[in-house]
């Protein structure tokens, strides 16, 4: 028996487009018929976001501090962060230190929050991520860390993190590749044929079918797209004297 010997099947947006209309009962007939299913593909890549961890999507970042600043801008596309660390030193001598994530209230509750020396807490505030026009130009709402205490020397800390970032965008030409691994390309297809279902007529009786598939196919790839390495608990245990 012999095998293509390749192992590098994918589709761009036509075919993916195609498809899903294929599945829908229908044809992509018309530059319409595209743009609509480009705009469903965008949201439906939103959607995932919101259903929990794309592992493909974790990214690390990294921002040195500055003495006597608490707020720091994160890339705009940042849906969460995972974890993060103060790191001191590099190379050899490198060595970072825990940085406990804390809620608005908590931060609120602070004292002194002009208090300065080696950072141990970090607020998230994710913020819109939107950027949109107002009458003095252009407004970008960035999502912000506040580390506290506030960095007390240059050049010495640096935080560290591990970030979700957004899916990227379906993109104006039809012959790219979408954002993702290929064991999602099954998934995008039954998700966005069920997106187009919502939309086209003819395809009414088929939306459950369609949804059905959907989630039968997310499932099968979000229990693959995860960690296997094995997990341990740990009881943190702490004395009061």
């Amino acid at each position: 028996m012999t095998t293509s010997g390749t192992n590098t099947f994918n589709l761009d947006l036509n075919n993916l487009v195609e498809e899903a209309f294929e599945r829908c009962g229908s044809e992509l007939r018309t530059g319409y018929d595209l743009r609509t299913a480009r705009r469903s593909l965008n949201l439906l890549t939103i959607e995932w976001a919101n259903r929990g961890i794309n592992l493909w999507t974790i990214e690390q970042g990294s921002i040195p501090l500055v003495s006597g600043t608490a707020t720091y801008n994160i890339p705009i596309d940042t849906i969460d962060l995972l974890d993060h660390v103060i790191r001191t030193g590099s190379g050899t001598n490198q060595t970072d230190i825990t940085c406990s994530r804390i809620s608005v209230e908590t931060y609120l509750t602070i004292p002194n929050k002009n208090s300065q020396g080696r950072p141990i807490q970090v607020w998230f505030n994710k913020q819109s991520g939107a950027t949109y026009p107002d009458g003095a130009g252009t407004t970008i709402e960035n999502p912000t860390i506040t580390v506290w205490p506030v960095p007390n020397v240059n050049n010495t800390y640096t935080f560290v993190y591990w970030r979700l970032r957004r899916i990227e965008d379906a993109g104006e030409g039809g012959t790219r590749t979408q954002d993702i691994p290929f064991r999602f390309l099954p998934c995008m297809v039954a998700g966005l044929a069920y997106y187009l279902s919502m939309k086209l007529p003819d395809a009414s009786q088929r939306i459950q079918m369609l949804k059905a598939d959907y989630e039968e196919q997310f499932k099968l790839a979000a229990e693959e797209d995860r960690e296997r390495a094995p997990i341990r608990f740990v009881p943190r245990t702490m004395f009061y004297r």
